[in-house]
């Protein structure tokens, strides 16, 4: 398969060049999905032939922020990939998945679902973060 990355609610022009010029480098296919296609599978919009797509079009919502899923990316390549999105400065994408054997047969919303619950939960068992001014919280002597 190819190295793909695709792309979903990236409508923002201006952040959506940033990525093109961040990856035309690497060399890799980028599939802008859109609206409409978010009922297929992840692996038939990658390009997996074993995945069957789906005939009806995506009716509902569209997804509440930008994901990426990465295809076919060895973890050198998505640690390439990773690097020239944070020097873009394109912006945080919060919501990324890798296609894996489990979700190449999810939806888009699907997928969104399953990575904002992951995500939500990262948060909330994160430490709290540290006082705005450490200094006040010191004994006095």
């Amino acid at each position: 398969m190819k190295e793909t990355i695709l792309l979903f609610n990236l409508a923002d022009k201006q952040t959506r060049r940033k990525v093109e010029l961040a990856l035309f480098p690497l060399k890799l296919r980028l599939r802008y999905i859109p609206k409409d296609q978010y009922n297929q599978p992840l692996g038939a919009l990658a390009g997996l032939g074993d995945v069957s797509p789906c005939e009806a079009c995506y009716e509902g919502e569209e997804l509440p922020d930008t994901m990426l899923v990465f295809a076919g990316l060895s973890d050198a390549r998505l640690n390439q990939v990773l690097s020239a999105l944070r020097r873009s400065k394109a912006g945080i994408f919060p919501y990324k998945a890798i296609l894996t054997p489990t979700n190449q047969f999810w939806t888009a919303p699907e997928c969104f679902a399953e990575i904002s619950k992951e995500h939500e939960l990262m948060h909330a068992q994160a430490p709290s973060a540290p006082a705005e001014n450490p200094e006040k919280n010191l004994p006095k002597n």
